[in-house]
């Protein structure tokens, strides 16, 4: 027997999903028996004077219309929560990391997700022929489906199947397609996309891009000044790109002006006739840029004489300690005042554009907000040097376990451009998650309450022998040795250490409700063992594969986690239903029966052992009005033929109108 994810990939078409996404936007095109009546359709358009219909342009590439299926596709793997990380460090926590392959990953989420993210930053592999593919893009038809279902013959079989794991073009886009297709359909109406690339692939992904997204929908190609050198050819390069779209341009606005980019000027000078002797109080809490415990008194500087009055000069985790007064020749009193009064500076928009603090040698500097540089211009986002520094310092290491991650500060000032401060922001090529960094990072700054959405593939640090042993893969020796097994394992201590570092920088200003952790899913393939004994499975007989659920516990599937079956189940069929990842689940007692009910009005029965005392305690639980449910949904292997006609005539025959979902 086929579970009903099977059943509806058999029936997908290349163009499933773009039917399917043209019927929620053009219903009125569609018949009674759901085909699209082209018809009407052109003639509507001929009725808008549009007439370049056969002078299009698209990108074609071998693979195309596999990678347009794999788009419209339900997902064959099934949810693993990590019930140790989830009722520990992750329990209050809002944020999400999903460990599997991004594309199965991007199917679950399509239920729970679409239309809901605000920011999606990617960067995918290059095809450079070093990065090579790791993700598990295996054609699992046989040449007769991929005949049947692409109309090839035996020489184009041959050529889309001869593309896989290759570093060619048509292997890149056919990768790729899907995630970008899927992506746009979890992007919010104003939302944009983020995706790195060098110029090996940058003239594909615009294509790919143009296609998906449309050309109406490109907003901008960022060059990142990475300074960092590599040969190709007689020239070195030192940027890469940074395509940019947005899910409907109409919506966006200019990015908004970055607190953190600004320049600095002095608000002193020496003292004459122009520039008097002031006093000024500075509050205690003002910012202090000194290290910890630092304390100036007297009289110190040239020309530029600055003398403390009254109070002491004390730096407290960055910060003035106590109220202080300080003499010197200010320049910008006036501006000073209404600041520190609470009376910020504005400029003519609204915008803030002074601020005041106290440089290490006690000056008194000001900070003039800049606009956010022209998004096609050259960016200086932090060199690529310089993040694997960073990333080195927070793992106490010498070396970055990572050849090339990416800025913090360039996904900060991306992530801030479009979002709010309740963003949701999905990076589903986590790599280092330098993306899940800088949301917390932008949420520590304005007490915000981004959340992020980080995937990453388990891709294996190491290679394992003939004779059993383990060997290092290429460039992740560093981390082998360091004891990380799998780039996944990486990836979350990043963010564990990250959210420390960011608690101990911000210590005395970090938001009581500040989200440093995270929940932790795995998405896996059930085994060939629990697919071969489903398929055993004859719903229309008493005869029932026992253990079933126990085939999807994280034990049995080979993962951490201590994940029961009926926790994976319940977990994949919640996102499948449209509800969150933090939803209440509550049990409910049924003669012995433990169910779980959501929101008061949807009830899952996914364990063995339901009998006819369970269905007259549901039903009288109904009947009474003690229960108010829309739904009952049950894991059909669970049940036996008789129990099931049972619970389904006694729904029936309730006043209320209770369905009974039965999903195999």
């Amino acid at each position: 027997m086929e579970t009903d994810n099977q059943r509806f990939n058999a029936t997908v078409q290349p163009n499933s999903a773009f039917l399917a996404e043209l019927k929620e936007k053009l219903p009125e095109f569609f018949t009674r028996e759901n085909a699209f009546d082209l018809e009407k359709f052109q003639a509507a358009l001929k009725e808008k004077n549009v007439s370049e219909l056969s002078e299009g342009y698209q990108l074609n590439f071998i693979g195309k219309d596999y990678a347009r299926r794999q788009a419209g596709e339900m997902p064959t793997t099934v949810i693993v929560p990590d019930e140790d990380q989830n009722n520990g460090a992750g329990k209050n926590s809002q944020n999400l990391f999903f460990t599997g392959d991004n594309l199965e990953v991007l199917r679950h989420l399509q239920n729970n997700y679409q239309n809901k993210i605000d920011v999606i930053y990617i960067d995918p592999p290059y095809n450079t022929g070093s990065d090579g593919f790791v993700y598990p893009d295996s054609f699992e038809y046989s040449d007769d489906k991929l005949k049947e279902m692409f109309g090839m013959n035996d020489d184009q079989v041959a050529r889309l199947k001869s593309i896989q794991g290759k570093a060619s073009h048509s292997a890149w886009l056919t990768f790729m397609y899907p995630r970008l297709a899927l992506a746009k359909r979890l992007l919010a109406n104003d939302g944009v996309i983020f995706i790195s690339i060098d110029d090996n692939e940058t003239s594909n992904l615009k294509g790919i891009m143009d296609e998906i997204f449309g050309e109406s929908s490109y907003l901008a190609t960022l060059i990142w000044d990475r300074n960092h050198s590599a040969q190709a050819g007689i020239f070195k390069i030192y940027h890469e790109y940074i395509l940019v779209y947005a899910k409907n341009p109409d919506l966006i606005t200019t990015p908004k002006s970055s607190s953190h980019e600004k320049f600095e000027a002095g608000a002193l000078k020496k003292v004459d006739n122009r520039h008097p002797l002031n006093e000024f109080t500075f509050p205690k809490g003002t910012r202090f840029d000194a290290p910890d415990k630092t304390e100036l008194s007297g009289t110190w500087g040239g020309a530029e004489q600055v003398k403390v009055v009254s109070g002491h000069l004390i730096s407290d985790h960055g910060k003035l300690k106590e109220d202080v007064t300080l003499a010197a020749g200010f320049t910008q009193i006036k501006q000073m005042q209404d600041y520190f009064d609470g009376k910020e500076v504005f400029d003519t928009r609204g915008q803030r554009v002074l601020e005041f603090y106290l440089s290490n040698s006690g000056k008194v500097r000001v900070v003039k907000e800049r606009n956010v540089e022209t998004p096609a211009s050259v960016q200086k986002f932090g060199t690529q040097g310089a993040a694997s520094e960073a990333f080195a310092r927070l793992f106490d290491s010498t070396i970055a376990y990572f050849s090339s991650p990416k800025p913090v500060k360039m996904l900060k000032k991306m992530v801030n451009w479009f979002s709010n401060k309740n963003s949701t922001v999905l990076d589903f090529f986590a790599g280092s998650s330098t993306t899940a960094d800088a949301v917390m990072q932008l949420n520590a700054e304005d007490g915000g309450h981004r959340k992020f959405i980080m995937v990453q593939l388990p891709e294996k640090t190491y290679h394992t022998n003939s004779d059993g042993s383990e060997v290092p893969t290429k460039g992740g020796k560093a981390a082998y040795e360091a004891g990380f097994r799998s780039i996944d394992e990486i990836s979350r201590e990043r963010i564990r250490r990250a959210a420390a570092k960011i608690k101990a920088d911000n210590e005395l200003t970090l938001p009581a409700d500040f989200d440093g952790s995270f929940k932790h899913y795995r998405v896996v393939k059930p085994s060939r063992m629990t697919l071969d004994r489903i398929e055993e499975f004859k719903p229309e007989t008493d005869e029932l594969v026992l253990d079933t659920v126990d085939s999807f516990s994280s034990q049995t599937l080979g993962v951490p986690g201590n994940a029961s079956g009926e926790q994976t189940v319940l977990a994949t069929w919640l996102a499948k239903d449209g509800y969150p990842f933090d939803v209440d689940v509550q049990k409910i007692d049924l003669a012995g029966y433990q169910g779980n009910l959501i929101e008061n009005n949807r009830l899952y029965l996914i364990r063995e052992n339901w009998s006819s005392k369970c269905t007259e305690k549901l039903l009288n639980l109904l009947g009474t009005h003690a229960l108010n449910l829309q739904a009952v949904v049950i894991f059909g292997y669970s049940f036996n033929l008789n129990d099931l006609r049972e619970l389904e005539n006694g729904l029936k025959q309730l006043d209320g109108n209770v369905s009974l979902i039965k999903r195999y």
